[in-house]
């Protein structure tokens, strides 16, 4: 029930998915295999890039730092979503709800800076091939990093203090499964036009400069593979960016969906729905597009299964 005449919410009340309640007990299964093979297969990446040396190069230091982003980016809203599902207790309280928007932010914005690194890599690696060595040296990778988790953090900051300003005096009901920074600006019973520039302005940043950047890179590494004479070569290409290029479609294309061409209805359920695809969907295919399509690391894992099988 919505809360009225407070000068502050303590609470909010997560209304979850479109789901009827018979159906809750089936969804929930499928949502937390979902989250458990995220978890898993993710953690399978971490091991294979840690454990075999010949895995020890720019592109899977970048894939390292994706898969412990997926990780830990659909661990913020996954849990809670099941927890309220099997305890039917849809409340959350307005610290765990205002931590939940900064790690939310930082994460998926880090997911986007890292994208952005790893199209560079192979930018570097296909149209310079000679000079990747020099370019992608060790200290590059670990500035592009580190600059990534900078930028994150502090635009996650400035959202999350931006948002504890408002006051929410009214209704306490989100008709979301988990405290999106859109819907609570929509909640607020304050005026949002600061929050609203702010979040134009860092959605350049974050998402369309790293995006155009990310087709650029692409494009030019199309034309590179249009010039290579090998045709071994042009598979081994197509493979490696394939697979790039199909997370990039499914993380950009949800949030482009959702941010910019959000529905008119105000508790319209396309949008919630929408946002399972880049909060746990997404997460969950990474480790199958990187690692079913990738040969080192097939290799990788054929080559610990039989060091543990001969030991």
């Amino acid at each position: 029930m919505g809360r009225e005449n407070q000068s502050h919410l303590s609470e909010f009340l997560l209304l979850g998915l479109p789901i009827r309640p018979e159906q809750q007990g089936v969804f929930s299964a499928l949502f937390l295999g979902m989250y458990l093979t995220t978890v898993l297969g993710n953690l399978l990446i971490l091991l294979l890039i840690r454990l075999d040396p010949h895995l020890h190069t720019p592109m899977y230091f970048f894939l390292s730092h994706l898969a412990f982003t997926d990780i830990t980016f659909s661990s913020v809203t996954t849990p809670k979503m099941l927890m309220n599902m099997q305890t039917q207790s849809q409340s959350i309280s307005y610290a765990g709800c205002i931590s939940q928007v900064y790690f939310f932010l930082m994460l998926g914005c880090l997911d986007s800076f890292l994208l952005t690194s790893m199209a560079y890599d192979r930018y570097v690696a296909i149209c310079h091939p000679l000079h990747y060595i020099t370019i992608m040296s060790q200290s590059l990778c670990f500035l592009l990093v580190i600059v990534s988790w900078i930028l994150s953090s502090a635009s996650a900051i400035l959202h999350t203090l931006l948002l504890a300003c408002l006051s929410f005096c009214g209704d306490n009901l989100l008709p979301h499964f988990f405290c999106d920074l859109a819907t609570l600006l929509k909640l607020s019973t304050s005026d949002t036009t600061v929050n609203e520039l702010f979040i134009l302005t860092v959605g350049v940043v974050v998402v369309t400069l790293p995006f155009a950047c990310i087709l650029v890179s692409y494009g030019c590494i199309g034309a590179t593979i249009l010039r290579v004479p090998s045709t071994k070569g042009l598979y081994k290409a197509l493979s490696t960016c394939g697979s790039h290029l199909s997370v990039v479609a499914l993380y950009y294309g949800t949030i482009i969906r959702l941010y910019f061409f959000p529905s008119s209805n105000y508790s319209n359920d396309k949008d919630v729905i929408v946002a399972i695809l880049y909060t746990l969907i997404t997460p969950m295919l990474n480790p199958f597009i990187y690692s079913l399509r990738n040969k080192d690391m097939k290799g990788a894992l054929g080559n610990i299964l039989s060091r543990g099988t001969f030991s």
